[in-house]
């Protein structure tokens, strides 16, 4: 973080710390991750590696990583899915606060709660991290442009707040009821889309439960173009990674059972 803030590249801190500013809900993290205009990318990896960690472009879709031994950071400038590129809105949003005894800036609530609703993985959910934040912060969001940010995603959203209700019942009043009408009600006027006939956008809430689905079913991936904004090659590396995480977890002792002869994204 000092490195960053010497070569004047702004960043943002988000990840376990950036929930514990907000919620109060604190536990034990395997890394810091710090978020960067994708334009900043570049030279973000270069002046941390200037003071002699190790650096690598690890997913060209969304971030990268500096290394100190066993320790590391993620430098994050989109999601895995594609979705949520870090830009402008970010860092106009983002509250200040103190870590490690340093200034620093933490993600905006909104771009937290929009980024983590998708993590939908097998191995991971992030819905319990979007609960706490909404419990926790629901006074200080502005919804108008978290709205905003799901776009045609809102059902995404809707979902989230649906369950917030499930999970806290006695503080359903937190959630503003013009927000619940306003998703409820577009609920009722949807009509499907010509275009959406055959697509598949459980892509973007699991890089893997919904393979079959692309792989065998002749759905479209809502990853890719002109759905999303990746490229074939990109989500054939995220797929790749995924499975070597499957067989290195496997390795450790866990058990990943897969079909036969199943093809890659």
């Amino acid at each position: 973080m000092r490195t960053l803030t010497d070569a004047d590249i702004p960043f943002l801190v988000g990840g376990t710390y950036a929930l514990g500013h907000y919620t109060g809900v604190l536990r034990p993290t395997k890394d810091l991750d710090v978020f960067v205009r994708r334009g900043s990318l570049e030279r973000a990896l270069g002046a941390i590696g200037s003071t002699g960690y190790r650096t690598e472009l690890t997913h060209p879709h969304f971030l990268g990583k500096a290394y100190a031994g066993t320790k590391f950071v993620d430098v994050i400038f989109s999601s895995g899915n594609g979705s949520c590129e870090v830009d402008d809105w970010w860092f106009e949003h983002a509250p200040h606060g103190t870590l490690f005894d340093l200034p620093v800036r933490f993600c905006p609530i909104e771009e937290m709660i929009w980024s983590k609703s998708y993590v939908m993985e097998r191995e991971r959910y992030d819905g319990h991290d979007v609960a706490h934040l909404l419990r926790a912060g629901a006074h200080r969001i502005d919804w108008p442009r978290l709205l905003a940010r799901f776009g045609p995603h809102w059902r995404v959203l809707l979902a989230h707040l649906i369950l917030f209700g499930f999970i806290y019942p006695g503080e359903r009043a937190r959630l503003p009821e013009l927000v619940m009408d306003e998703l409820i009600d577009r609920l009722r006027r949807e009509v499907p889309a010509a275009l959406d006939a055959n697509l598949c956008r459980g892509t973007l809430l699991s890089r893997s439960q919904y393979l079959h689905d692309i792989e065998h079913l002749g759905f479209s991936d809502a990853r890719i173009e002109p759905f999303g904004a990746m490229t074939v090659e990109e989500t054939a590396q995220w797929t790749k990674a995924m499975e070597k995480e499957e067989k290195k977890a496997t390795r450790a002792g866990g058990r990943t059972l897969r079909p036969a002869g199943r093809r890659r994204a």
